[in-house]
């Protein structure tokens, strides 16, 4: 189970990689079942990314996977099935620890590239999580 202080640990790990990167980013951390356990929007991110954030957490706690790897044209489906709260952009990846589904992490306000790189560093503040996306 992913509680409160792994949460923020989580969090705490994705900030200090976007700050050495000099790309503020919006930052969810969601539970196994996609409701938000923590989240910050760091100075000079973009108001707009709160939601995506969310959206990239929560479609990756939901379909267990990292974001962005839909083929084209099922990612409007998804979107369009959902009413928008999944999404197919990069930068959401799932916490997964011996197999199990803890949560997921969710970055926006960089480039699908960078919200990657820093969703990533997140994960890898839980020992024992997986790491290879």
């Amino acid at each position: 189970m992913l509680t409160h202080e792994g949460a923020l640990h989580v969090l705490q790990a994705a900030v200090d990689r976007a700050a050495a990167m000099g790309t503020p980013q919006c930052v969810a951390v969601v539970d196994d079942s996609g409701s938000l356990l923590a989240f910050v929007r760091m100075d000079g991110a973009k108001v707009l990314s709160i939601q995506t954030a969310q959206r990239k957490a929560l479609t990756a706690a939901d379909r267990r996977s990292a974001t962005g790897g839909l083929e084209p044209g099922h990612d409007l489906k998804l979107a369009l099935v959902t009413e928008g709260r999944l999404t197919n952009l990069k930068g959401g990846l799932p916490i997964i620890v011996g197999g199990q589904v803890l949560g997921a992490v969710g970055v926006s306000s960089g480039s699908g590239e960078e919200d990657l790189e820093v969703a990533k560093a997140a994960v890898a503040a839980i020992p024992g999580a997986k790491t290879d996306w």
